[in-house]
C-alpha cells in the first residue's frame, strides 16, 4: 500500500472518531434541550459516518487484504466499532425525533450529572466575541470545553484553539455544572475574562 493510501486511512479513522464523539455529544444535547435540530443534525453526521466506514472497509479490502490480513481485519473492525457508536448517539435522538417525552428517571438523572452540556450565544458586548478559543482559555481557567459552535445555519465541529468566537455564535460546552452561570454571564457579557 502507498503512503498516500495509509495516510487517507489514517485520516479517516480520525475523522470518524472525532465526528462519532461529537455525534454523541450533541446527541446528548438534543436530548437535554429537546431540540430537534440538533438531532437533525447528528442524522446527517451519521451519513458521514456510514460513508466514512464504506469508504475505509473499501480501502482495507481493495489495498490492504492481500498483503496483510489482520491488518485489513483490523480496520475494518474498527470501522464496525465506530458506527455502532455513531448508532449509538441515533438511538439517543431517536426520543427527541420521535416528539417522545423524556422518562423521569432519565431526565432526573441528566439534571445531577456533575459534567453537564450547555449552550449560550455569545452577546456583541462578550468579552469573547473576536477571540479565539485559545485567547479565552475557557477550558483551563473555567473547565469549560466548547465543543461545537453554531454560526448562523452552520456548525463548526471540535473547534481548535485558532477558532474564533464571534458575536451571534452559538458554543456548545461541556463544563461542570458550578460553571454553567459563569459560561452564561460571560457570553452575556455580564462578567469579563
Amino acid at each position: 500500500m502507498s503512503e498516500e493510501g495509509f495516510d487517507r486511512i489514517k485520516e479517516l479513522v480520525l475523522e470518524m472518531k472525532d465526528t462519532t464523539e461529537l455525534m454523541i455529544d450533541l446527541a446528548y444535547s438534543s436530548l437535554l434541550y429537546n431540540n430537534r435540530e440538533i438531532a437533525e443534525e447528528v442524522t446527517y453526521l451519521n451519513e458521514k459516518v456510514v460513508s466514512m466506514s464504506m469508504e475505509l472497509k473499501r480501502m482495507a479490502i481493495e489495498n490492504i487484504a492481500r498483503t496483510n490480513t489482520d491488518l485489513a481485519l483490523i480496520i475494518i473492525e474498527l470501522s464496525s466499532s465506530l458506527q455502532r457508536v455513531a448508532d449509538a448517539a441515533m438511538e439517543i435522538t431517536d426520543v427527541v425525533l420521535r416528539g417522545l417525552p423524556l422518562h423521569p428517571i432519565l431526565k432526573r438523572s441528566i439534571q445531577e450529572g456533575e459534567i453537564g452540556i450547555h449552550k449560550g450565544k455569545v452577546s456583541k458586548r462578550s468579552t469573547l466575541a473576536g477571540k479565539t478559543l485559545g485567547e479565552a482559555d475557557l477550558a483551563s481557567e473555567t473547565g469549560i470545553w466548547v465543543f461545537a459552535i453554531k454560526r448562523g445555519g452552520k456548525w463548526i465541529y471540535g473547534p481548535d484553539e485558532n477558532t474564533v468566537i464571534k458575536a451571534g455564535d452559538v458554543l456548545f460546552v461541556r463544563a461542570p455544572d458550578e460553571s454553567r452561570k459563569l459560561f452564561l454571564d460571560l457570553c452575556s457579557g455580564k462578567k469579563k475574562l
